[in-house]
């Protein structure tokens, strides 16, 4: 049943995108409009509201970020029900394959076999100094001696959180009111993609090559001016570029005369093989440097540290006052004692070589198949296919997960898959046998017959 559009009209207080917005999310919430009803074209609800179809398009917009309407192919617009936690749509449809599957390459997991014991970084950590004060500590004294010295750049203030990903969203979050712009490169992580529709900006993609983003298509999107540029500087997901000290200056060259805040996000920190090439060395009043220790040290630990411009810093800091207020001192000094402890450092070293190693195994026997996956540092391989829904299914037909290279886009990209290695096999034969089914996975049907 469609909806009145006069009736509609009169129960819309105020003729603005937020009126309009609030007006229908106090009509469904009372169960006035309900599941399936087919709401009027945006264009006659204009008219009868007397404003621009643009209008009702943002409202329809944000009524559709909180899950409340949908569309559904020729009836249109529909009522889905009262408002929902907005999901993570592209993190949440990775890898669900409960026991299926035997192998899986769909998480970016690190390999538990390869990260440092905990216990005596534990211990140490819960004598220290200060333990269970109310007293709000952005970071412990301990980690900020142990971080400071491999900073790229020297940071303004610091910040110890839960996560890189938590580091990056609050950084947008603190930036970005809705409907501003923010420069990403493309492609990259699914959840940075899923953080900036839930925030509601406009997501300005700059497209990339092996050496990171493209100085001409980062200068296209700065004429948007956006309020923020994030992107990965090392261990790239999903194509595993680093960015080299010559990009870096170019790319800082452009940044330069604008007000745009530079986010780096370096997810895999001590684990990457590449050095970091950080903007903060030549903008370091403009950047934050996001780095993560959950992959290189331990996803329980829950840590990332952020530290750069002092203002972008400060925001985050408030923001989080509402909720955690501080990450635990123990955990903090739990990553200090590892960060510092000559046996954790060669773990990690270790892990390091190993990783590189697996990915590099892969990518050679797939290229001999002629597969190229490019790239040269990450726990990932960006490997391109024919096709990818034929692709996943082959894959799944030999009981292997890969996540699809859609997710990873703003606009539609060449077809491909991503593949975790952190967990791949190094015994021979079996790495042989992957190679050959990824190969016949990412192959047009019948492309070796001739």
């Amino acid at each position: 049943m469609e909806v009145d559009p006069a009736w509609l009209g009169q129960q819309v207080r105020e003729p603005s995108a937020r009126g309009v917005a609030t007006g229908l999310i106090d009509l469904i919430r009372q169960g006035t409009l309900r599941p399936g009803a087919r709401l009027p074209t945006v264009r006659r609800l204009a008219r009868e509201l007397g404003v621009s179809p643009s209008t009702i398009a943002e409202a329809w917009s944000e009524l559709r970020k909180h899950r409340m309407i949908g569309t559904e192919g020729r009836r249109g617009t529909v009522v889905l029900g009262p408002p929902g936690v907005p999901h993570p749509a592209r993190y949440e449809r990775i890898g669900h394959f409960g026991s299926r599957l035997a192998i899986d390459l769909a998480i970016a997991a690190p390999d538990r076999a390869l990260l440092p014991p905990l216990g005596a970084a534990l211990a140490a950590a819960a004598t220290a100094e200060g333990l269970n004060d109310y007293t709000r500590e952005t970071i412990t004294p301990r980690l900020r001696a142990a971080v400071e010295p491999t900073w790229p750049f020297p940071a303004e203030s610091w910040l110890a959180l839960g996560g890189g990903y938590e580091g990056v969203q609050l950084l947008c979050q603190t930036t970005a009111l809705p409907g501003d712009r923010i420069a990403i490169e493309e492609p990259t992580a699914a959840r940075l993609l899923d953080i900036l529709e839930m925030i509601g900006v406009e997501v300005v993609p700059v497209a990339c090559d092996e050496d990171g983003p493209i100085p001409a298509a980062l200068a296209e999107s700065l004429r948007s001016s956006p309020v923020a540029f994030v992107y990965q500087p090392r261990g790239h997901s999903p194509c595993g570029y680093a960015v080299p000290e010559a990009r870096s200056a170019e790319l800082a060259r452009l940044l330069a005369p604008t007000t745009t805040l530079i986010v780096e996000d370096d997810g895999i920190g001590d684990l990457s093989a590449a050095p970091l090439s950080s903007l903060g060395t030549k903008l370091p009043e403009r950047t934050v440097l996001v780095r993560s220790y959950s992959k290189s040290h331990g996803p329980d630990l829950r840590l990332a540290i952020i530290g750069g411009a002092a203002d972008a810093v400060e925001r985050v800091r408030v923001l989080r006052s509402f909720g955690t207020g501080w990450t635990s001192r123990i955990l903090q000094d739990t990553l200090a004692h590892l960060l510092t402890d000559p046996a954790s450092q060669a773990i990690v070293a270790g892990a390091r070589t190993a990783y590189a190693r697996r990915r590099a195994s892969l990518a050679a026997l797939l290229s001999t198949r002629g597969v190229h996956t490019g790239g040269r540092d990450s726990l990932v391989l960006w490997v391109p296919v024919h096709d990818e829904s034929e692709a996943l299914v082959t894959l799944a037909a030999h009981g292997i997960s890969a996540a699809p290279g859609s997710r990873y886009w703003v606009r539609q990209g060449r077809p491909h898959l991503r593949l975790a290695i952190a967990g791949l096999t190094e015994e021979p034969a079996e790495l042989d046998e992957l190679a050959d089914v990824i190969a016949l996975a990412a192959k047009r049907p019948g492309a070796d017959r001739h």
